[in-house]
């Protein structure tokens, strides 16, 4: 069963990434040669993984699974709420693509980003915005499945990494 659920939930996720475009038109944009190194990938479904990807999509409500993001920002001071505010719409400014929330988990108002699954996801997504938020770590969190629909990227492309850089 964890064996099953380890296969599941990275699959359910990644379609769930894809759901606009649906698993046909998935497939077919990893079919097509990549024009660096031309390659390619191809997939086979097994057995009703479909149909389980499918019901994971329908039932998400509630539905949480470990994974890690990155929290820029945690403070309880008189003026955390603002400061938290501030650091969520810089955060936003230099990495569009990029999920962040700022929550509130008595005393502290917390910013964290990105929706990873591994900690190295994790790690490196700290490693491409740790110039522009110095006290940045990883931090380990149930993350709502729906989270993973709405990401688009979980890492910023090499020219907002400079912008950050010059910040």
């Amino acid at each position: 069963m964890k064996k099953f659920m380890t296969i599941l939930l990275p699959l359910a996720a990644a379609a769930a990434t894809v759901a606009a475009q649906g698993l046909g038109g998935f497939k077919n944009q990893l079919a097509v040669p990549d024009g660096s190194y031309g390659s390619r990938i191809q997939i086979t479904e097994h057995g009703t993984a479909a149909s389980a990807v499918s019901s994971m999509q329908t039932n998400q409500s509630g539905v949480k699974i470990r994974g890690y993001r990155v929290r820029i920002f945690s403070d309880n001071s008189q003026n955390a709420r603002s400061a938290g505010q501030n650091a969520l719409s810089r955060f936003r400014e230099l990495y569009p693509g990029i999920p962040a929330d700022m929550t509130y988990d008595t005393p502290y108002f917390k910013v964290t980003v990105g929706n990873c699954l591994t900690a190295e996801e994790a790690t490196i997504l700290w490693g491409k915005i740790k110039d522009a938020f110095d006290r940045a770590f990883v931090a380990r969190e149930e993350i709502p499945l729906s989270s993973f629909k709405e990401s688009q990227s979980l890492l910023p492309d090499s020219s907002a990494g400079n912008a950050a850089a010059k910040e």
